[in-house]
């Protein structure tokens, strides 16, 4: 029988990770043929691509032909970033550029993720058009990756984003969900920074936003350049695993709120808030409240099933 393929395509690049795994759901849902690739984690689901590897990377982009590229892959992780800059910026940096050259030639749209870590958090909320300061090395590469996709693809598109959760294989896959141990183990004290400003972000309002741009960019070529999304509840980390302690009716009082700037590890900004009016205005979003998306995404983590029982049942 004749399998009916959507015409549209779209490539996603790290499709196994966090945000990758929500946009390829998110396009292959709504009627795309989404093609994900992802490196160390890839097989079976999707097909393995080194992004250094730049001969390869042309030759999926030039056997797939996509409309659209959405580039996640990425190292998000700020400590990790310090400690192997180079490893770090040869992905962040060169290989961003590399992709939007060859997008370019094929005439694909190029969504680059960025992040709200290209802001020094001094001075918030934050437009497309404000002056970035990063504090830190991953901010800067992510600055520097901006950079160069948008000089090799001058019809790319920058979607800048802050912390994000979802439906993640293991806790430790997002800086929201990691705390779920901490919280769920009240026998023990545990500190929280109560300090720095965060908008947690759901993957799938990303993904959708993914989308919503790819789409509209299908029907007017002047969708380009530099946007933002963020959640719009502000919360501190301390303020994040005291919701998820809600969410799930258990004791919070052993979470300790540390209101000192944070000494160990890369500088993080004090509050940068997005603004994302500019995508609001092209009818573009989707915002899940944290709390729902929040145990969602924690429920299967659960250590004590009986609560799942009563609540699922």
């Amino acid at each position: 029988e004749d399998v009916d393929i959507p015409s549209r395509r779209v490539l996603i690049t790290g499709a196994t990770g966090l945000l990758g795994r929500a946009v390829f759901k998110e396009f292959n849902e709504n009627n795309w043929n989404a093609v994900g690739c992802g490196y160390r984690r890839a097989q079976p689901r999707f097909e393995q691509i080194n992004l250094l590897d730049s001969i390869a990377v042309h030759d999926i982009i030039h056997d797939f032909q996509p409309h659209v590229i959405v580039h996640c892959a990425a190292e998000r992780r700020p400590d990790v970033v310090e400690s192997q800059p180079d490893a770090a910026s040869q992905l962040n940096v060169a290989a961003s550029g590399n992709l939007a050259k060859e997008a370019a030639g094929v005439g694909a749209f190029l969504i680059y993720i960025s992040t709200d870590y290209v802001f020094d958090g001094t001075n918030p909320p934050y437009k497309e058009t404000d002056v970035p300061n990063p504090l830190n090395l991953y901010g800067k590469t992510k600055l520097e990756g901006e950079k160069a996709v948008l000089e090799n693809n001058e019809g790319a598109a920058v979607l800048r984003i802050p912390v994000l959760y979802g439906e993640v294989e293991r806790l430790e896959e997002s800086a929201v969900t990691v705390m779920f141990d901490k919280v769920q183990f009240s026998n023990k004290s545990a500190n929280m920074d109560h300090w720095q400003q965060r908008f947690p972000t759901n993957v799938k309002d990303v993904a959708t936003v993914c989308r919503q741009l790819a789409e509209k960019r299908m029907l007017d070529p002047s969708v380009k350049g530099t946007f933002h999304w963020s959640g719009n509840e502000q919360m501190t980390k301390y303020e994040m695993a005291c919701a998820i302690a809600d969410a799930f009716n258990l004791p919070s009082s052993h979470l300790r709120p540390i209101t000192d700037c944070p000494v160990v590890g890369a500088l993080r900004p004090r509050n940068a808030q997005l603004d994302c009016s500019k995508l609001e205005m092209l009818g573009i979003g989707q915002r899940t409240p944290f709390r729902a998306g929040i145990k969602e995404s924690l429920w299967p983590f659960l250590v004590d099933k009986r609560w799942r029982q009563t609540v699922f049942h």
